[in-house]
């Protein structure tokens, strides 16, 4: 397994932090922006804010999005997950699975706790 230092983890979490302009709230897990946005998105959020780079809990780097609220739903459904993207650059940046699952309902607005977005080290 290759040593990789803070510095490559750090550029890959300023991606997040220079790019991340859209938050969704998707019924699965996308893996790419079209399923982010579109297929899996039950609503979304474009004003988010990710912190600072910082060690990470157990081991590596990370990132705390912060909380949001006032964010759009647009499709009844559970939201299980979570997807960060760039629309500028039309790519998904990073996704993952809510700590806790919503259930959302057309029309109304949705709100998220701050949770961490983390690179950890090689096992």
């Amino acid at each position: 397994m290759p040593r990789i230092e803070n510095p490559v983890y750090d550029a890959a979490l300023q991606v997040l932090i220079d790019d991340g302009d859209r938050l969704d709230l998707c019924s699965q897990e996308p893996t790419n922006y079209t399923e982010a946005t579109s297929t899996y998105s039950l609503g979304n959020q474009t004003t988010i804010t990710i912190g600072t780079i910082a060690d990470g809990d157990v081991s590596g780097r990370k990132v705390t999005v912060s909380a949001t609220s006032g964010g759009t739903i647009g499709t009844t459904g559970t939201a299980t997950h979570y997807a960060i993207s760039d629309t500028t650059g039309t790519q998904l940046l990073a996704a993952g699975e809510l700590t806790t699952s919503q259930q959302v309902v057309s029309g109304n607005t949705f709100t998220t706790e701050a949770f961490d977005i983390e690179i950890p080290d090689p096992a």
